[in-house]
C-alpha cells in the first residue's frame, strides 16, 4: 500500500474517539515498532499534558514540571532554560523572542514581547559602508551585530506573573544547569550543526574553549560540557534576572561585544525591559486566531493572508495541488509587500495594524490574485490599508491539564548567532540587529525588504517574523503552534493552519505535509522536496518561477482534540525533535 494511502488509514484511526485499548495503545504508540515514514503522520497522545519542542531532552524537562504540578508556563520557562544547553545554535540566554499566553481559568490571552533591542549609542546609518551600500558583515558578524538581549527577563517575567506558584525560578533552571554541568552528548541536530559552523565558531577563542576539542568541533557521540554558562544560570537561579543584566555577568557580555567592535553599554543592558502586548486577533472558517503583534509582522500577516484566502474553496482544490499552492503563493505576495512598507516597532512607528487586519482590506487583495497566472513581483505593490482602519530560531509549545497554554518562539537571529560566547559567561550573543533595515528598500539575509519603518534607531526593537500563534474554535483552545524558519515562519504556521482546518489533516500530517513560501522579494516560489514533479510543472506553467530547496522550520505543536486527549507533533523536519505527554 502507498505510503499516502497507509497514513491516510492510520490518521483516520487515530481521529476517532479512543476509549479503552485502543486509547492506551495510542497513549503508548511511541513503544510500538512503526516504521518511521508512518510514524511521521502520528501524533503523540496524552490526556493531561504536552510539550513540542525541537529537542528531546528539553522536552522531557517541561514534562516533568507538568508531573510536578506545575503549569504550563512553568514549564516553558523551564524548557526555555534548557534549550540554551541542549540547542545551543538557537536556545539562547544571549537572545530574545516572544511569548503567548493563554490562562484557561480567566479566559485570557496575553503577549510578552522580550525581542531584544538597539543599543542606546545605535544610528540609522551604523550598517552602511563607506559607499552608502549596506555593510553585511557588520550587521551580522561582529560586535555590532548584537541586539540587546531578553531571553532572560522575558522567561522570569513570565513566571512572575503567570506561574503557577508552586515551582520557583530556581526549581525551574535546575534542570538546564545540572546538563550545562554534567554535560551531554553531542547528537542529533546538535551534532549536524556543529560541523557547518565550525569557521564562524572558530574565530573566538573563548568559542572554541566550549564547542572545539583541540582544532576540530566537538564530533558525534562526544559529551559538550558548559560549565561557565552552568556557572551563569546558577548566578541568576539564586539572585533573579538581575543577575544577568547587572553585575559580573552583565560586565563579561559588554566587554565581549565591545572587544568585538560592538556598541553595547551597561547601561542597555540594565535597562533592558519586557513589555506585555495585546495580541493580534482575526477569524478563518470559524476559527478565532490569536498571535504576536508588532514588533513581530507574524500575526499581522498570517492573519491578512487568511483573511484573503477564506475567499477561496481551497478544500475543493484539494491539499497539495498545484491550484491550492498556486493560491497561496498569491495570497502571500501581497503580505510580504505590505511587511516591507508598514512594519516596525509599535513604540516608534504607527503601523495600521487594524486596516492590515481588515476582512474588506483582503478582499481588495483577493480581487486582484488571477486564479490561472502568477503575477510577478513587479505587478505586486503594497496595499492602502488606511481606509480600513477603525535562519536560526526556535519554536516549542505547552498545554497543562487545565488548558492553559505556552507558544514560545525565540532566537539568536543566525544559528549560533554571532558564533561568540561572552568568556565566562558561557552565553552566545545575538546577531539580531541584522533584522533592522540598514536602508529603505535593503534585503536583509533572508532577502526580506524593509523600509524606514524597520530603521535602526536607539532602544528600537527590530521587526521579526516569528508567529507564536494560538487557534480556537467555538471558544476553546485548539492548537497551539509555531516555528523557526525566518521569513519563512508567517508561510509555515499558515500551512499547518490551512492543513488542519481546510484539508481536514491530523496534527501529525498537518506539520508533516510539504510546504512552499513566497516573500514576493525575491520573485520565487520557494518548494519543499516531496511535491510531486507534476504539481510542480503546472506551477510553472502558471508562470510561477518555482525553485525547489531543502526543507525548513520546525513547527512543534500541540492541539487539543474533540475526544479530550492532547495530540503532539514534533516536526521531522528537524533532528532530535519531540513531542510527548503524560
Amino acid at each position: 500500500m502507498p505510503r499516502r494511502a497507509l497514513a491516510a488509514l492510520l490518521a483516520l484511526l487515530f481521529v476517532l474517539p479512543l476509549s479503552g485499548a485502543r486509547a492506551q495503545l495510542a497513549r503508548t504508540a511511541d513503544a510500538v515498532p512503526i516504521p518511521s515514514d508512518i510514524a511521521r503522520s502520528l501524533p503523540a497522545l496524552a490526556p493531561n499534558g504536552m510539550v513540542s519542542s525541537q529537542e528531546a531532552r528539553a522536552t522531557r524537562i517541561g514534562i516533568a514540571v507538568l508531573k510536578q504540578g506545575g503549569n504550563a508556563v512553568d514549564a516553558a520557562v523551564a524548557v526555555g532554560f534548557a534549550l540554551a544547553v541542549t540547542l545551543p545554535q538557537a536556545g539562547n540566554l544571549g537572545g530574545g523572542g516572544f511569548m503567548l499566553v493563554h490562562l484557561a481559568e480567566r479566559n485570557e490571552t496575553v503577549a510578552i514581547d522580550y525581542r531584544e533591542t538597539a543599543p542606546r549609542a545605535a544610528t540609522a546609518d551604523m550598517f552602511l559602508g563607506p559607499d552608502g551600500a549596506p555593510d553585511r558583515a557588520a550587521s551580522t558578524r561582529g560586535g555590532k551585530a548584537v541586539g540587546v538581549p531578553g531571553t532572560v527577563r522575558g522567561l522570569a517575567e513570565a513566571h512572575r506573573l503567570y506561574g503557577s506558584g508552586r515551582l520557583t525560578l530556581a526549581d525551574l533552571i535546575a534542570p538546564a544547569e545540572r546538563l550545562a554541568r554534567e554535560g551531554i552528548g553531542v547528537e542529533g541536530g546538535l551534532a549536524d550543526s556543529l560541523p557547518q559552523v565550525a569557521g564562524m565558531l572558530g574565530r573566538w577563542p573563548s568559542t572554541r574553549a566550549v564547542f572545539f576539542a583541540g582544532d576540530r568541533v566537538l564530533a558525534r557521540g562526544e559529551t559538550l560540557v558548559q560549565a561557565d554558562l552552568a556557572g551563569t544560570l546558577r548566578t541568576i537561579a539564586e539572585r533573579g534576572p538581575d543577575a544577568f543584566y547587572t553585575g559580573p555577568v552583565a560586565e563579561r557580555i559588554v566587554a565581549a561585544v565591545r572587544g568585538a567592535g560592538g556598541i553595547m553599554t551597561a547601561e542597555d543592558l540594565a535597562g533592558y525591559r519586557v513589555k506585555l502586548r495585546e495580541p493580534v486577533r482575526g477569524t478563518y472558517r470559524g476559527h478565532a486566531v490569536v498571535s504576536m503583534p508588532p514588533p513581530s509582522s507574524g500575526g499581522i500577516h498570517l492573519v491578512e493572508i487568511l483573511n484573503v484566502l477564506e475567499g477561496f474553496d481551497l478544500a475543493g482544490m484539494g491539499a497539495g495541488s498545484a491550484q491550492a499552492f498556486h493560491t497561496l503563493a498569491e495570497a502571500m505576495k501581497p503580505a510580504y509587500a505590505d511587511r516591507a512598507a508598514y512594519l516596525g516597532d509599535p513604540d516608534r512607528v504607527k503601523v495600521p495594524v487594524r486596516g492590515l487586519l481588515a476582512k474588506a482590506y483582503a478582499d481588495t487583495i483577493r480581487a486582484g490574485i488571477d486564479p490561472e497566472r502568477a503575477r510577478p513581483a513587479e505587478a505586486v505593490r503594497a496595499g492602502d490599508p488606511a481606509p480600513y482602519e477603525s535562519d536560526q530560531t526556535t519554536h516549542f509549545s505547552v498545554v497543562d491539564a487545565a488548558g492553559n497554554a505556552v507558544a514560545n518562539t525565540y532566537t539568536l537571529n543566525f544559528s549560533y548567532g554571532i558564533g561568540l560566547v561572552a568568556e565566562g559567561t558561557g552565553v552566545l550573543l545575538n546577531n539580531e540587529m541584522d533584522d533592522f533595515s540598514a536602508k529603505p528598500g535593503a534585503q536583509n539575509a533572508y532577502g526580506l525588504v524593509g523600509s524606514d519603518a524597520n530603521a535602526v534607531a536607539p532602544g528600537a526593537r527590530p521587526l521579526s517574523s516569528m508567529t507564536p500563534t494560538f487557534l480556537f474554535r467555538d471558544g476553546r483552545l485548539l492548537l497551539v503552534t509555531g516555528s523557526p524558519g525566518g521569513s519563512r515562519i508567517i508561510t509555515t504556521v499558515l500551512q499547518v493552519i490551512v492543513n488542519l482546518v481546510d484539508f481536514r489533516m491530523n496534527l501529525a500530517q498537518a506539520v508533516d505535509a510539504p510546504r512552499v513560501h513566497h516573500q514576493w522579494r525575491p520573485d520565487v516560489l520557494l518548494a519543499e522536496e516531496g511535491i510531486s514533479p507534476d504539481t510542480l510543472a503546472l506551477l510553472r506553467a502558471k508562470g510561477h518561477a518555482v525553485k525547489v530547496g531543502p526543507t525548513t522550520g520546525s513547527a512543534n505543536s500541540v492541539m487539543r482534540r474533540d475526544d479530550g486527549l492532547l495530540a503532539g507533533a514534533a516536526d521531522p523536519r528537524q533532528r532530535s525533535t519531540l513531542a510527548d505527554g503524560y
